[in-house]
Order: C-alpha cells, then sequence, then structure tokens
C-alpha cells in the first residue's frame, strides 16, 4: 500500500504562484509513476501532469504547460507541482496519485490508470 498526503493548496490572486507537495509513504519502494489530477466542482477529474519514478520524464496537460512545474525528490519522497502564471480556471481541487509504472509517462494521463490516491488539497484562485 501507498499512502498519499497533499499540501500547499490555498487562495491566490490570479497571476500568483502556488507550490504543491504530495507525501508519499507506506511501499515506496517500486517504480511508481505519479501525477497530479484537478477536479473542479461538477466536473470530471482532469489530468495535469504525470513524473517517471527518476524524475527525469515528464508530461503535462497543454492547458498547463509553460506554467506548471512537476517535480519529484526522491530522498524525501516526495512530489511537487509549482504553479505560476494561475488564473481563475485553474480553481479545482488538487489530488496526487501513484501507480506501479508498466507505460511510459505519457500512458499515465488519465485517472483511471492509477491505483492511490491522496485526498487533495483545495486551490482557489481569485480574479
Amino acid at each position: 500500500q501507498v499512502q498519499l498526503v497533499e499540501s500547499g493548496g490555498g487562495l491566490v490572486q490570479a497571476g500568483g504562484s502556488l507550490r504543491l507537495s504530495c507525501a508519499v509513504s507506506g511501499r515506496t519502494s517500486g517504480r511508481y509513476v505519479m501525477g497530479w489530477f484537478r477536479q473542479a466542482p461538477g466536473k470530471e477529474r482532469e489530468f495535469v501532469a504525470s513524473i517517471s519514478w527518476t524524475g527525469s520524464t515528464t508530461y503535462s496537460a497543454e492547458s498547463v504547460k509553460g506554467r506548471f512545474t512537476i517535480s519529484r525528490d526522491s530522498a524525501k519522497n516526495t512530489m511537487y507541482l509549482q504553479m505560476s502564471s494561475l488564473k481563475p480556471e485553474d480553481t479545482a481541487a488538487y489530488f496526487c496519485a501513484a501507480v506501479p509504472a508498466s507505460y511510459t509517462v505519457g500512458y499515465y494521463s488519465q485517472a483511471s490508470r492509477f491505483d492511490y490516491w491522496g485526498q487533495g488539497t483545495q486551490v482557489t484562485v481569485s480574479s
């Protein structure tokens, strides 16, 4: 089992920045792909970005490219999402997820392909 705990959400003005963290615990010795998703009220969970178990390969949604950066620190068992140039449409609950990797990072752009999920952290961007 893998446990994931997100932190770092909050209220920020449009154009501002936030950094989300996802602390990983439990059975972390495997090769896990990790990802960030978001879900706004009344909408489906949306892919944001994913990262390989080494951190060397990433894949991001077009809507966040150039603004959001995913990274991970294996020594700290933590994944990050640095968000900048935030827009009101980025407002959502953000979730981190993990799955034992069998394919390339780009394969993991659907929520159904992840096995483990955190509880989420709210990001609200005011206009």
